[in-house]
C-alpha cells in the first residue's frame, strides 16, 4: 500500500541544510497497524504529513496504492488524499462553527455525496460513535474525549482505506485514551489500514509493528 525509498526532508538553513528525515526506507502493507515513535524531534510527525500528502519531501520516492505520488501535481495528491485517507489530528482540528453534525458531515460534501445518503451515513456514524445526542451542539461544547470522538468520526465517515493519527490520545484522560485505542483496534480488525505517530509505549502496544524514528532516521532493527 505505501512504499517510501530514499526520502528525505530538508529546509535550507543558513549556507547549509537542516535534516529533518533522512534516508527513510519503509513498507506498510494494507491491514497493517502501525506505530511510528521516538523523541520529540525525530521527524515522526513530518513523516506522518508526507504519507498522508500534507507534506511532500524534498527527495525520494513515494508510491501509494502504485500511484507514484513523488511524480502527481498537487490536485492530483489532493484527490488520492480526499478518496483514500482520513487524518486525526491531536488537536481535534474540528470547526469551531459547525456542529457535530456538520463537522462530520464535511468530508461527504468534498467527494459530493448527495444529500439523503449524506444523511443516513453521519446519522449512522453518530450512533456507532454513541454521539447522538451531541449532534446540534458546537466543539466549544464538548469534553477533549467527546471533541476527539467526533474527529475520529469525521476521519472515517467516508470509509477510507488509511487513517492516520498523530498523537491521537495526547490531549485525553486514560480512560478516553483506551476507548480511542480500542476504536482504532477495531476499524484495523474490520479491514482499515492504520498509522499512528505516538509517544505512549501502550498505545504503540496496540499495534502489529513499531517504527522507531531517532534524529530522522529509521533505527536499525526497524529498517525494512
Amino acid at each position: 500500500m505505501i512504499d517510501l525509498k530514499g526520502i528525505f526532508k530538508f529546509y535550507p538553513s543558513g549556507f547549509g541544510k537542516t535534516y529533518v528525515l533522512s534516508d527513510i526506507d519503509a513498507e506498510i502493507k494494507e491491514g497493517e497497524f502501525v506505530s511510528i515513535m521516538g523523541p520529540s524531534g525525530s521527524g515522526k510527525s513530518t513523516l506522518l504529513h508526507i504519507i498522508g500528502m500534507l507534506d511532500e519531501p524534498s527527495t525520494g520516492e513515494y508510491r501509494f496504492l502504485d500511484h507514484p505520488v513523488h511524480r502527481l501535481s498537487e490536485k492530483q495528491r489532493s484527490e488520492l488524499h480526499k478518496n483514500y485517507i482520513g487524518f486525526v489530528f491531536q488537536s481535534y482540528h474540528l470547526i469551531d462553527e459547525l456542529t457535530v453534525y456538520e463537522n462530520i458531515e464535511m468530508p461527504l460534501l468534498y467527494k459530493s455525496v448527495k444529500s439523503a445518503e449524506r444523511k443516513s451515513m453521519v446519522c449512522d456514524i453518530l450512533d456507532r460513535f454513541q454521539v447522538v445526542g451531541k449532534i446540534d451542539l458546537f466543539p466549544s461544547q464538548l469534553s477533549g474525549g467527546q471533541q476527539q470522538l467526533v474527529g475520529i468520526a469525521r476521519a472515517v465517515i467516508s470509509k477510507p482505506k488509511l487513517i492516520l493519527a498523530d498523537e491521537p490520545t495526547g490531549n485525553l484522560n486514560s480512560k478516553q485514551g483506551e476507548e480511542i485505542m480500542e476504536l482504532f483496534t477495531k476499524l484495523n480488525q474490520e479491514g482499515t489500514t492504520i498509522i499512528q505517530v505516538t509517544h505512549s509505549e501502550k498505545n504503540a502496544s496496540y499495534g502489529k509493528r513499531i517504527i522507531s524514528l531517532l534524529d530522522g532516521r529509521i533505527a536499525p532493527e526497524n529498517a525494512q
